[in-house]
């Protein structure tokens, strides 16, 4: 019978492993993409909408509400291509954002109080 550990430990050496992605992964990411799209749609319809048969209060709103959606869909645009390109490489990386759907839940909200405001003082 031996004095020797039956599981030796190396000084210090690593086994590199790829990283594996499953090709729900990407499906995920572009699912994810299509449903900041679809937001973008519907926030820049009610743009319209108001443009179309608001007044002037309605117009400003409409602005507003055409730049938040124009913003949307660029910031979808750049987090599907970092998070394409991150899956492409096998980084690892994570893959959540809390500070975009954050950010947009602050400019909706601003955007909602200054349309308020302004009914008010145009009143």
């Amino acid at each position: 019978m031996s004095t020797q550990p039956l599981l030796q430990r190396t000084a210090k050496k690593r086994i590199a492993l790829p990283v594996r992605v499953e090709p729900k992964v990407f499906f995920a990411n572009e699912r994810t993409f299509l449903s900041w799209l679809h937001f973008a749609v519907v926030l820049g319809g009610l743009a319209v909408g108001l443009l179309n048969f608001g007044d002037k209060v309605g117009k400003i709103s409409a602005a507003m509400y055409t730049v938040i959606a124009m913003a949307v869909m660029i910031y979808a645009l750049v987090v599907y291509q970092m998070r394409a390109r991150s899956i492409r490489l096998r980084t690892g990386a994570p893959y959540d954002d809390r500070l975009g759907p954050t950010i947009l839940c602050l400019c909706l909200l601003a955007a909602i109080i200054t349309n308020f405001i302004l009914k008010a003082v145009y009143e």
